[in-house]
């Protein structure tokens, strides 16, 4: 590979790092935030930030019959399911249950103004080529993902058996009848042959822990639930209602990312209130051409998303079909550390080549913030002093302008946190600020930290009444992240023991195209009735620790979040990681799997 003018540059600021004076001040800057759990979940009395604005009042007769097999939810990863299972196998009734009043998951609940992933559409949007569609921007819109997403269900008759703003309750194995009883919130009571679980990582939306919090008189409410009938417009943008308003933002993530711009450009006075600033790099957003699906091969999407899984995991390829900040990123830390021609090397010497290599990206990303923000104290403010993937990196092209609007406020709370919400307003640093309404934009429920049946909603009861929270107690125990002894005929997908990638979408495709194999497998069979082994999930397990990346020091290192739980990495039960050897090779492990064609593991009756 040629060497740049840009390769020598970096060579002369890596020779100028000082680790341990940049170790310090990013321990200066995580210290600030202590650690701990700082939120609470939108439940019982806070119950109402968790409601659908989106969906109408629906009345209907319980349900009583039988499907082949049921879906908790109607997601990306319900949808995909319901569409691999169609496509292999000739089971007829596929029933999709979720408390949304549509499919969609994430993208149902999120509609907040400036919605977009940060993942590129061609490959994030599932199951294109089988629908013939082409995303209209490399980062397409949320609207345009929904409206996909919708048109999946249509395509593949999800909608006909699906119950929408309905909630399972419990979930019960019949073992004389060989078959799952499903009960629901709207009094179903109805019989599954199969059920799959996709319940969702962003859809139970959590609040700060404030005093205050029950008596704030404005208006507020979660990010992920838009009160569009306050603000005006739509996801688009087009807030005109808020033209006389003091809004608050607290929370700097992802969402806050997107959403600023648009509350700047809506509002009378916009305060956004700061605990730890977000790395936001170049989105570099553009139109599809009209005629860049002229030339796509035939399973052009598959190879493209496999091309990024590998780039992004750090494995050279011979070309980025993507090239997005997410693979140049990647590129560059991983060229840090690849093996040199006299040998692998030092673990310690690479340890400390990919620390400088994160180093001099975050300073790219500071030295952004200096290049677009005119007011020093805002800029040093909103520099990020933490390691790349500490957090997921932020994505946006007009996020940090922003900040240089006159009627925009960042309230930089020195790591602390809003303090407190008075009947009007917002304290931080011992300064109220007065609000008119208030926008939490303070994430989801942690998946890994949260008990599965706790966000779920419900307990699985299985073979001889054995209740799944009371086997998973202490951690996950699968088969391949998928199956449970004792679980006959049940598929969980999880990020617990499975492979875990920037771009869900993905990951949840190969699990459900392996889940619909083994589904055909057993109807092909003769069969009734699939289980993981006991021998089966021990091995599992035993690899899930065995491969465990003690990552406990890179974790506690990072300011508090959601990837280290709040500072509190060492909380985390081991058995809830993903598989440590990397999300490429449990993809190709479920592949050789498949290959072999034994059900290896699996027990059939």
């Amino acid at each position: 590979m040629a060497r740049t003018g840009s390769d020598d540059r970096d060579d002369e600021r890596t020779a100028t790092i000082d680790i341990e004076a940049v170790r310090a001040k990013y321990r200066e800057e995580r210290d600030k935030r202590g650690g701990g759990r700082t939120y609470q979940f939108a439940r019982g009395a806070f119950g109402h930030y968790a409601r659908d604005p989106n969906a109408g009042p629906l009345e209907r007769e319980p349900l009583t019959d039988e499907v082949d097999v049921a879906v908790v939810g109607a997601g990306i990863g319900g949808l995909l399911i319901g569409a691999r299972l169609r496509e292999s196998c000739d089971l007829e009734r596929i029933r999709l249950i979720d408390a949304a009043g549509d499919v969609g998951g994430t993208w149902y609940w999120n509609r907040f103004p400036g919605v977009r992933c940060d993942v590129e559409s061609y490959i994030y949007m599932p199951l294109l080529e089988e629908l013939g569609t082409v995303p209209t921007e490399k980062y397409a819109t949320g609207p345009e993902i929904l409206a996909h997403l919708q048109a999946v269900a249509r395509h593949y008759g999800l909608y006909r058996d699906a119950l929408f703003q309905t909630s399972v309750t419990a979930l019960h194995w019949d073992e004389a009848a060989g078959k799952w009883l499903v009960r629901t919130d709207r009094g179903d009571l109805f019989r599954a042959r199969y059920v799959c679980m996709s319940i969702g990582l962003m859809h139970r939306p959590k609040l700060p822990s404030l005093p205050g919090l029950e008596s704030f008189a404005g208006h507020s409410f979660h990010a992920s639930r838009w009160d569009f009938a306050y603000t005006g417009g739509d996801s688009e943008g087009g807030l005109h209602k808020l033209r006389d308003k003091r809004v608050g933002v607290i929370g700097t993530g992802s969402t806050t990312v997107q959403i600023a711009p648009h509350l700047a450009e809506w509002s009378e006075r916009l305060y956004v209130f700061q605990r730890t600033p977000a790395a936001v790099d170049v989105r570099g957003n553009r139109p599809t051409p009209p005629d860049w699906a002229a030339d796509l091969a035939p399973g052009w999407q598959q190879r493209r998303m496999e091309n990024f899984h590998a780039l992004t995991s750090g494995l050279p390829q011979d070309e980025d079909l993507v090239r997005d900040r997410w693979t140049q990123t990647t590129a560059e830390l991983a060229a840090a550390i690849l093996p040199k021609a006299d040998g692998p090397g030092d673990p310690r010497d690479m340890a400390a080549a990919a620390e400088r290599a994160d180093f001099l990206k975050m300073e790219e990303l500071r030295d952004r913030i200096d290049g677009i923000i005119a007011d020093p104290e805002t800029a040093a403010a909103l520099k990020p002093y933490f390691r790349l993937y500490c957090k997921r990196p932020c994505f946006h092209d007009g996020y940090l302008q922003t900040y240089n609007q006159p009627h925009v406020t960042l309230v930089d709370t020195q790591g602390k946190g809003v303090e407190r919400l008075t009947r009007t307003g917002v304290v931080a640093g011992g300064t109220e600020y007065p609000v008119d309404c208030l926008v939490f934009a303070t994430g989801y429920e942690h998946e890994f930290a949260v008990p599965y049946t706790s966000r779920a909603g419900y307990d699985i009861v299985g073979r001889d009444g054995l209740k799944l929270s009371e086997k998973w107690e202490s951690g996950a125990r699968t088969f391949h992240g998928l199956q449970v002894h004792g679980f006959p005929n049940c598929f969980i997908l999880s990020k617990a023991q499975s492979g875990r990638h920037v771009n869900i979408a993905y990951m949840l495709n190969e699990q459900s195209k392996h889940l619909s194999y083994i589904v055909k497998s057993v109807e092909e069979s003769g069969h009734r009735v699939v289980e993981a082994s006991e021998a089966g999930e021990k091995e599992w397990v035993e690899e899930i620790l065995r491969l465990a990346t003690d990552s406990t020091d890179f974790l506690e290192s990072c300011t508090p979040g959601l990837y280290n739980n709040e500072g509190k990495p060492g909380d985390l039960p081991a058995l809830n990681s993903s598989y440590g050897g990397g999300s490429v090779e449990f993809v190709n492990i479920l592949r050789r799997w498949r290959e072999a064609g034994d059900l290896a593991r699996l027990e059939l009756r």
